[in-house]
């Protein structure tokens, strides 16, 4: 009895470590798969910047009416009254309604300064402002003379963009990969190695070049039926990237 459960005792162990030799083959087996070339040469860290240009898309802009009277009440029904001129104006121009966004509404007392008096409010100023983004933009010019026919005296921008900038990006990388290899190569030149292979990449923030304003009021903007000059003129964007090279004999 006592010999029956000891070889059943004995067999049941070789199966055990039978199957935890085997386990641990496997788990050998896949951390080999998963390892990874460490470099044995020498690391050059290289940074590059590639920029590609195009003429803008987009055009954003802000229009808005102020209006001022001697009482709060009077001075926001006037704003409300020649805003409404305003987006009907923004509509006729072909604008869609996603494309124009309120950006601010304010209602601001107008004060009297005098020298050794406390001061006094004699009225006060309403604001009413509206984003508009403009897509074709060759339409821009007729938009901001539509707006202020329509009564605005605040115009700000505009500020151009592209709407797809991902091809332009692209393009931009590639510059910057191509300088950083040509780069790369300059230093194994001097240190008497090739390139064996990239070793890491990594690509910083990117964005447009500054982009011209324009600030126009009322009584600024066209004379007669002469139309607002507009020049997009072009928009860069940049890439900025970080590489590792493996030099070796």
């Amino acid at each position: 009895m006592q010999n029956t459960f000891q070889t059943g005792f004995q067999n049941s162990f070789k199966l055990l470590s039978a199957g935890l030799l085997a386990g641990l083959v496997i788990f050998g087996t896949g951390c080999g798969s998963e390892h990874r070339e460490r470099p044995s040469g020498t690391l050059v860290s290289i940074s590059a910047q590639g920029e590609a240009s195009q003429a803008p898309d987009i055009a954003n802009l802000s229009a808005g009416v102020v209006t001022e009277a001697i009482d709060s009440k009077a001075a926001m029904s006037a704003n409300a009254e020649q805003m409404e001129k305003l987006m009907e104006a923004i509509d006729k121009a072909g604008i869609d309604k996603k494309d124009v966004q309120t950006s601010g509404i304010s209602l601001s007392p107008r004060y009297d300064y005098q020298q050794n008096r406390e001061r006094t409010i004699n009225g006060y100023q309403a604001r009413n402002t509206v984003s508009i983004t403009v897509r074709e933009l060759d339409k821009l010019s007729k938009v901001i003379d539509a707006l202020t026919a329509a009564g605005a005296n605040q115009i700000h921008g505009p500020s151009f963009s592209i709407g797809e900038p991902e091809p332009l990006l692209a393009e931009a990388r590639e510059k910057a990969l191509t300088q950083a290899k040509a780069r790369a190569e300059s230093f194994a030149k001097a240190l008497d190695t090739k390139v064996l292979r990239i070793v890491s990449i990594s690509e910083g923030s990117h964005g447009g070049m500054p982009r011209p304003m324009m600030r126009a009021e009322a009584a600024m903007v066209a004379k007669d039926s002469a139309s607002t000059p507009v020049a997009p003129g072009e928009s860069t964007v940049n890439v900025n990237l970080e590489l590792v090279f493996e030099l070796k004999k």
